[in-house]
């Protein structure tokens, strides 16, 4: 068999194997959520394995089973948190007087209007900036919105139940067996492979386990910086932990996280109001934190926690995002970096010869 037909069986094989990845979707996600959480909680489980209890180790089982008890009591104490905060912002949110809150910019508004006025004379006289305004955002803030939303999460909810029995399920076996995962993706290659792609699960495990604990690291900093310096300029704690934690989950989405962030981070700081400050001064005071703990995040955070990480140029990882959130939306914009990852190590394995992966994955 010729070098070409090895290469044109190889592509083939790969393009068979990422349709089928695609057409099972849902199960792939719940595999790799899966593998994520195994690597996370192994090393509690091998300390556990250790443990003496009466001249006896406690059973890799047991240990496994603790193990995912503590990584989703981790996580609904995130949520027993998180989600009363959004459930009283919806509220606020509901029972908001658009006309209150348009009243509050006055007089920035006021000076605006003097201005078009101005500019277009007496064409502008029976325009007014205040009604305009109203008449725009009063049809966001109804219950008809709430309702909505609601029963966008009670939907969210039932398939969510859905994910995390079948997630726990399989996490369990992962953290049971330890090279359950590894065993699964070697079994759908030839063994003559085995070599390649064990190495490759090797390295893709550790760049994985680096970049999803510079994420988390990233986000916890964020989120206390920003509740902590909101506080700081007199917002109650409520509001400023809420903004702080979106802030936090939000920039884990590459570039457009920030920016939905820091807008509804605004939006909260209309509808939550601050007896002393007006509204031209709450958004002031949170912009500006945001602006300046972002800025932190893109020279200090960043380069600290991700070097050597990631590695690969900043235009390559900007185009591999954008041609993944085209793909699959905000989902492919967050998972486009650990994907990008998974693809060079295999294709630095299989694919060497040519000169663009040579070029692309030297850094690995």
């Amino acid at each position: 068999m010729t070098k070409l037909s090895k290469y044109i069986i190889g592509i083939a094989a790969t393009a068979i194997i990422l349709f089928l990845v695609w057409y099972f979707s849902n199960i792939v996600t719940y595999i790799l959520i899966s593998a994520v959480l195994a690597i996370i909680g192994k090393p509690l489980v091998s300390l556990l394995s250790r443990l003496e209890i009466r001249g006896r180790h406690i059973p890799k089982w047991l240990a496994a089973l603790v193990t995912l008890i503590l990584i989703w009591a981790i996580m609904i104490t995130f949520f027993r948190l998180f989600i009363p905060l959004v459930l009283d912002k919806l509220n606020e949110f509901s029972s908001l007087d658009t006309r209150q809150i348009v009243d509050s910019f006055r007089e920035p508004l006021a000076s605006l209007q003097n201005r078009i006025e101005q500019l277009f004379g007496e064409q502008a006289r029976n325009f007014s900036l205040t009604e305009a305004l109203t008449r725009q955002i009063a049809p966001y803030f109804n219950i008809n919105v709430i309702n909505n939303i609601l029963a966008s999460i009670v939907s969210i909810i039932g398939n969510t139940v859905v994910a995390l029995f079948s997630i726990s399920f399989i996490t369990f076996f992962f953290l049971k067996e330890d090279h359950l995962f590894f065993d699964m993706v070697v079994a759908v290659f030839p063994k003559k492979y085995e070599e390649n792609i064990t190495r490759a699960l090797n390295s893709i495990t550790v760049l994985l386990i680096r970049y999803f604990t510079g994420i988390v690291s990233e986000s916890i900093i964020m989120m206390l910086a920003i509740s902590g310096a909101l506080m700081l300029f007199g917002l109650p704690a409520g509001t400023a932990f809420f903004i702080g934690l979106l802030m936090g989950i939000l920039n884990v989405v590459p570039y457009i996280g920030p920016l939905i962030g820091g807008g509804l981070s605004l939006l909260i700081g209309v509808i939550s109001p601050v007896p002393g400050i007006s509204h031209t001064s709450m958004l002031l005071i949170i912009g500006g934190t945001i602006l300046v703990c972002k800025g932190f995040d893109d020279f200090v955070l960043q380069p600290t926690l991700y070097s050597n990480r990631v590695k690969a140029h900043p235009l390559e990882i900007f185009i591999v995002i954008l041609i993944a959130g085209s793909v699959a939306g905000v989902l492919g914009m967050l998972l486009a970096i650990p994907a990008y990852n998974v693809i060079r190590v295999f294709a630095k394995e299989f694919f060497n010869n040519f000169r663009l992966v040579q070029k692309l994955t030297e850094k690995i």
